[in-house]
């Protein structure tokens, strides 16, 4: 196996979870501002991940089930952290799950900015490019909801 193929399988089988989490986040915010960006936000990862995956089958690089399926099993387990509460959602919740998707996005952002630099597997140009600017407006949104989510998770001084 190439080492484009690992290294894309990787942010692969990272993508299928950053959808779930994605989802739920939006799913578990509905009801405010923040569920409406995370709804936007899953659309677009959904569609970052259907890119990567369109890609991989033009360089004829297939998944790793076994690293898709031990991603997505994480993502499941990353349900049962502590969030200061026996159960439901917190706003500490939000605010971890702000943070994983926005280090998702860095990695991202980091894979499409690694080929652009890396010309010689015949992903155009401009086709980067396009990403790149998405996981930047990504981050940028991600990080502007983090920031109202923190102010919530952690001014709350009855814990």
């Amino acid at each position: 196996m190439s080492k484009l193929a690992i290294y894309l399988g990787d942010h692969y089988a990272a993508s299928v979870a950053a959808v779930a989490l994605a989802r739920r986040a939006a799913a578990s915010n509905r009801e405010g501002r923040a569920g409406e960006v995370l709804a936007t936000l899953a659309d677009e990862i959904e569609e970052d991940r259907q890119t990567l995956e369109l890609i991989m089958q033009r360089l004829d690089i297939r998944p790793d089930r076994t690293k898709v399926a031990v991603a997505w099993s994480a993502e499941k387990l990353g349900r049962l952290k502590l969030n200061g509460q026996l159960t439901g959602y917190s706003p500490l919740s939000r605010l971890e799950e702000l943070e994983i998707l926005a280090l998702g996005v860095t990695g991202k952002l980091a894979l499409w900015q690694a080929l652009r630099h890396a010309a010689t597997h015949g992903i155009p140009e401009a086709e980067l490019q396009t990403l790149i600017k998405r996981a930047r407006s990504q981050r940028r949104r991600l990080e502007r909801q983090r920031l109202e989510a923190a102010v919530e998770a952690l001014s709350d001084t009855s814990t």
